[in-house]
C-alpha cells in the first residue's frame, strides 16, 4: 500500500519550489494564486532568499505548504494514496492533497497558524530542544518531574525526541537528560514552544479559523500527530487538527501504524529528505521515496 507523508518545519531550503515555477504552469499558476493569498510575493524569497528569510515562522510554514501541495497536484494521476500523513505543519498539506480541504483554505489556515504561533512566541519566551539517545519512558518522566512548563513535543523516531517549553524549563530539563544518559541534548534555534500548553493563545485564534473553514471527507485515510491513528470523519479531523498545536507530534507511533495498516512504500512529498530519514530510523525495512516530478 501506497502512504505518502508530508514534512514540516525545518525542510525548506534556498530555491525551493523554482523548478516546479519554470517547468509547470500549472504549478506557475499555484504559486502566484499563493501570492495574491498572502498578499506578498513569497515566491521571491522561496527562490532566491537567503536562509535568514527563509527561517521567519510566517514565510517558513506557508513556503513549506506552498511546494508540498503543489507538488502532490503536478502529480496529478500519479498521486494515489491509501494513506497519508503530515508532520506537524505537514498535516495541513496531506489534507489539501488528499481533497479535504481546497487548496485556499488550506494556505489561509497555514498562513493564520503562523502568525497566531508567532504571537504565542512573542507572549512568553520558550525554547526546543532535541534528546538524543534516550527511551521515550525517561524523557516523559524527566519532563513530569520538573516544576516550569516543559513536555515532550515531537516523537520523531526512536532515540530522538523534541522537548518544548518555558527557557528555565528546557535548560533544566537538558541538563537532566545529559546526567541521563543522553548522547546530545541540544537547544533548537527555532521561534518558541511548539506543540506545548505555551502556544494555548495560537490554539484558541486557529480554533476559530478551523471551525469557519469547509472541510471534505479525504480521499483516504489521514494518520493525524495528536494520537497517529486514521481518520476521515470531517468533525474529528478538526477536532484533532485544533489540538495538534498544543499536544506532541506522534511521528514515530504513525509511522508504526501505518506498516501495521499495510504501508509498504513511503513517498515524501514537498522539499528535502527529512522525513525519509525518521522512517527508515523507525522501521530499517520500510521502503521510502521522494515525490519525483521532473
Amino acid at each position: 500500500m501506497k502512504a505518502y507523508v508530508f514534512p514540516g518545519q525545518g525542510a525548506q531550503f534556498p530555491g525551493m519550489g523554482k523548478d516546479l515555477y519554470e517547468q509547470s504552469e500549472q504549478a506557475r499558476e499555484l504559486f502566484e494564486q499563493a501570492n495574491e493569498i498572502l498578499g506578498f510575493r513569497i515566491t521571491d524569497i522561496m527562490f532566491d532568499g537567503t536562509e535568514e528569510d527563509l527561517k521567519q515562522t510566517n514565510v517558513t510554514q506557508p513556503a513549506i505548504f506552498i511546494h508540498s501541495v503543489i507538488v502532490a497536484k503536478v502529480l496529478a494521476d500519479d498521486f494515489q494514496p491509501d494513506m497519508v500523513a503530515g508532520h506537524s505543519l505537514g498535516e495541513f498539506s496531506a489534507l489539501v492533497a488528499t481533497g479535504a480541504i481546497s487548496f485556499e483554505d488550506g494556505l489561509r489556515l497555514v498562513s493564520a497558524r503562523a502568525n497566531a504561533m508567532q504571537k504565542a512566541c512573542e507572549i512568553q519566551p520558550s525554547a526546543m530542544a532535541a534528546i538524543l539517545g534516550l527511551d521515550d519512558f525517561t524523557v516523559e518522566d524527566i519532563c513530569q518531574q520538573i516544576s516550569d512548563i516543559v513536555v515532550p513535543a515531537n516523537y520523531n523516531c526512536p532515540g530522538q525526541l523534541v522537548i518544548s517549553g518555558t527557557i528555565a524549563g528546557v535548560d533544566l530539563a537538558c541538563e537532566k537528560m545529559t546526567a541521563a544518559g543522553a548522547k546530545r541534548a541540544l537547544k533548537l534555534n527555532v521561534g518558541g514552544a511548539f506543540h506545548s500548553p505555551l502556544m494555548e493563545a495560537a490554539r484558541v485564534e486557529l480554533e476559530t479559523a478551523i471551525l469557519n473553514t469547509s472541510f471534505n471527507k479525504p480521499v483516504c485515510p489521514v494518520y493525524q500527530n495528536i494520537d497517529a491513528k486514521p481518520y476521515t470523519e470531517v468533525e474529528k479531523i478538526k477536532h484533532n487538527l485544533i489540538a495538534q498545536l498544543t499536544g506532541p507530534v506522534r511521528w514515530t507511533q504513525t509511522i508504526e501504524h501505518m506498516i501495521d495498516d499495510g504501508a509498504t512504500l513511503f513517498t515524501e512529498v514537498g522539499p528535502g529528505k527529512v522525513l525519509q530519514g525518521l522512517v527508515k530510523k523507525i522501521n530499517k525495512t520500510a521502503t521510502t521515496a521522494a515525490a519525483i516530478i521532473f
